[in-house]
């Protein structure tokens, strides 16, 4: 009796026993599915944390600009300046050749000029006086020429002697030189000689342009008096200008035909255009330097020749991972940019949707800065935001601020 008594009593402890570890591990399995949630929870909020999104209003506002991750040469370039300039053919000085008074032109700075449009119309009394001259000369001219053919006869047939003969033909080829040579400066003036006679002399000529362009200069006005050796408009070509780039002797050394030279202007918001080294100078100027002539990749209607310009020349092909240095911000002491999820339609309204993710900075040049994803991302698949960036980041700021605790 007794030892079933014990029995039944080391029952009860072993049942009990049982029922507390039962509990243990329901009580486990609960804590360890809280914490799992928990941690879900915090993974699903700094996850949020890190996107904000925009209205379309919002976007506008603040000017996004999306683009690529670039592959560019920061390292190891060479930054100098220089000057938009355009080859001689291509930039053409406007004077009048024998001097004279402005009547009328209708050309202002900019103004785009065809081949063989007026320019401006001048009057002065020596341009009479000059078709006058001609007009005499060639009926001089064309006596003396009869003279002497006449003289040529009587001289083959012994009748006159051989001075008389050549002193006609002395009188005949001076006066056809005289008469040639006041075709030309009626030429310089546009005057068609052929087309001349006694009936059409006029005291107005017209000077065309040589080339198609743009106006760069107008220096006269109506009734100017203009001297031949006065500029009175420039015509710039624009399609073949190039950047005309100072290299300082030292560096000389590390340049080649073909190197790629990145340029900006100033003031013009970074905007940047892309030229080759074409040809490098071989003169060493009074203070060092060598001039650089690069041509440019893609004609450019907005340069004019003496622009001011700042210049990378890429020396290498090591070429990194970079974006603009406006699409980086700072924040906790880490660098980060915009990731472009995309853009969805919400409520019937637009909303755009971006990702922080931070980078690591490296080399920075000429308004570019390489840059290092700190977790896995394929950077040829991605948009980036390249301008407004800090206006995203104010806007997460602010959000927090509201202790919603994301951007949206």
């Amino acid at each position: 009796m007794k030892i079933i008594i014990n029995h039944y009593k080391g029952s009860s402890y072993n049942l009990l026993f049982m029922v507390m570890i039962m509990n243990l591990a329901i009580f486990t399995g609960c804590s360890n599915l809280q914490e799992e949630s928990v941690q879900n929870m915090e993974t699903k909020h700094q996850e949020e944390e890190t996107v904000v999104e925009l209205s379309e209003a919002q976007y506008k506002v603040a000017e996004i600009e999306l683009g690529k991750i670039e592959r560019r040469t920061l390292s190891n370039a060479l930054r100098v300046n220089g000057i938009i300039d355009a080859p001689p053919q291509n930039l053409v000085s406007i004077s009048a050749p024998l001097g004279g008074f402005v009547v009328s032109t209708e050309l202002l700075q900019g103004m785009k000029i065809k081949k063989g449009q007026i320019l401006v119309t001048m009057e002065h009394p020596d341009y009479v006086q000059l078709q006058q001259d001609y007009l005499d000369k060639k009926s001089k001219l064309e006596y003396l020429e009869q003279e002497f053919k006449r003289q040529e006869e009587l001289y083959k047939g012994n009748v006159n002697s051989g001075k008389i003969f050549q002193q006609a033909k002395s009188d005949y080829i001076s006066m056809k030189i005289q008469v040639k040579g006041l075709q030309e400066k009626l030429a310089i003036l546009g005057i068609d000689a052929s087309k001349l006679s006694e009936d059409n002399l006029s005291r107005k000529v017209k000077i065309y342009s040589p080339i198609n362009g743009y106006v760069s200069a107008v220096n006269v006005n109506i009734g100017k008096y203009a001297n031949p050796t006065d500029v009175m408009f420039e015509i710039v070509n624009t399609k073949h200008l190039h950047a005309e780039l100072t290299v300082y002797e030292k560096d000389v050394v590390k340049l080649k035909i073909g190197q790629k030279v990145r340029f900006t202007l100033p003031n013009d918001n970074g905007k940047e255009r892309v030229a080759t080294v074409y040809l490098i100078g071989r003169k060493i100027d009074a203070d060092r330097s060598v001039r650089v002539h690069a041509h440019l990749e893609n004609e450019d209607t907005d340069l004019l020749p003496g622009m001011y310009i700042t210049a990378s020349i890429e020396l290498n092909e090591n070429k990194v991972n970079a974006v603009q240095q406006q699409a980086i911000v700072l924040s906790g002491g880490k660098y980060f940019v915009y990731v472009f999820l995309g853009e969805q339609i919400e409520k019937d309204k637009k909303v755009y949707h971006f990702e922080m993710t931070e980078v690591k900075k490296g080399v920075t040049d000429n308004g570019y800065s390489e840059i290092y994803f700190v977790d896995s991302v394929i950077a040829d698949s991605i948009q980036l935001v390249t301008a407004g960036s800090f206006s995203l980041l104010a806007k997460m700021m602010n959000t927090e601020g509201d202790g919603e605790g994301h951007g949206h």
